[in-house]
């Protein structure tokens, strides 16, 4: 695991993020819109220097590990993940209109805490999403 070096600091902020959408509907069942979800979260990440450690798309939520600026708050990095990802996708799929008149895509609420030497089981939670809601 490689530090970031700033101006005044060095280390790493890796957060366990995890969002779903409005009302848990399934809205990526179909894998075009996995794939539209996943880009959206990607690009959201990028334009604001946040890096996506491990990113996994299920049908009605998304969990990532991302290593975010030193700087940036919960909120802040919630904000842009959501709000971003979710104004891309209504750009992308303007039909997800019909299901979202308002322009949620993404529900109020989320989960984000600090991975720190846990970081290998936080890792292979998210990596393995699939099977674990398999027996849900």
């Amino acid at each position: 695991m490689e530090y970031k070096h700033y101006e005044n600091s060095v280390g790493n902020n890796y957060k366990h993020v995890q969002i779903t959408t409005k009302c848990r509907y399934k809205m990526m069942r179909q894998e075009k819109l996995k794939v539209f979800c996943k880009v959206a979260i990607e690009e959201s990440c990028k334009k604001h220097k946040i890096e996506i450690v491990i990113l996994n798309v299920l049908e009605n939520h998304a969990h990532m590990i991302v290593d975010c600026p030193r700087t940036m708050s919960d909120v802040q990095l919630m904000q842009v993940i959501k709000g971003l990802s979710s104004y891309l996708l209504f750009r992308i799929c303007p039909n997800l209109r019909l299901r979202y008149p308002k322009g949620h895509f993404w529900n109020a609420g989320y989960f984000c805490c600090s991975v720190g030497a846990n970081f290998d089981e936080v890792f292979d939670y998210v990596k393995n999403q699939e099977q674990h809601h398999a027996f849900g």
